[in-house]
């Protein structure tokens, strides 16, 4: 998949310099954010900044990589929790180097950086964080100003058969119900693309009685009911 367009022309050569310092001191990295969530849901979102994941043990090598090339430490015009994330800024753009998630819950490790799709942009090869790690990623972040829900429920209908559901319970362990919460959700809106999962995973979300009503409703009808803008299944006017 071509992600080309998704970053300002204007800004990739300094992305292209950060991610070719971080290359050439040998540090893994992959690509979440808005990146991720578009070559995953279908849907198109411009991005003015570019998140990268690595391993907790790799953080200061990244920075380092980074502000080699000129990229300062964004703490100074906004300040922020360094204890996950490093906000580093060149001109307009902004790159997030993350290891861990903000309420640290889950660090980074190799099959976040392994285990995602390959993409392009602007002739480079990149890697995604996996789907599954993007969703748990996003599943904590529900707070009363901003929720991540929403990219969720977009990538569960584009994704949710080919996810490794497996993988993604073990990883949310005693905080499975948290998952069901969003997946909940899901079976309401999608309810025919949720009947299709397997019934195991409902029961490991500590959901039962899947019921799908007779009404005719599609899931972007019921995708309206929750928010008439576009915000909703695949972006069917990019190219």
């Amino acid at each position: 998949m071509d992600l080309t367009g998704l970053i300002p022309a204007e800004e990739w050569p300094l992305d292209q310099a950060a991610l070719e310092a971080l290359r050439k001191r040998g540090l893994r990295f992959a690509l979440g954010g808005g990146l991720a969530f578009s070559a995953y849901s279908g849907r198109w979102r411009n991005t003015k900044d570019m998140d990268l994941y690595v391993l907790p043990s790799d953080r200061e090598a990244a920075v380092e990589a980074i502000t080699s090339v000129g990229f300062e430490d964004y703490y100074g015009q906004e300040a922020y929790d360094r204890s996950w994330i490093y906000r580093g800024f060149k001109a307009e753009d902004i790159i997030d180097v993350i290891w861990t998630m903000p309420n640290h819950r889950m660090e980074v490790d190799p099959l976040w950086l392994t285990l995602g799709e390959e993409v392009r942009m602007y002739g480079v090869n990149l890697r995604l964080l996996p789907a599954e790690e993007l969703i748990l990623a996003k599943l904590y972040v529900l707070q009363r100003d901003r929720s991540d829900w929403p990219d969720i429920l977009n990538i569960l209908m584009a994704r949710a058969a080919q996810l490794d559901w497996e993988r993604m319970l073990q990883r949310v362990d005693g905080d499975a119900f948290l998952l069901g919460g969003v997946m909940s959700v899901f079976r309401w809106l999608c309810p025919e693309k949720a009947q299709a999962l397997p019934a195991w995973i409902w029961t490991r979300l500590g959901l039962t009685g899947l019921h799908v009503t007779s009404e005719k409703e599609d899931c972007q009808q019921r995708a309206d009911l929750l928010d008439s803008r576009d915000w909703f299944g695949p972006d069917h006017g990019r190219k």
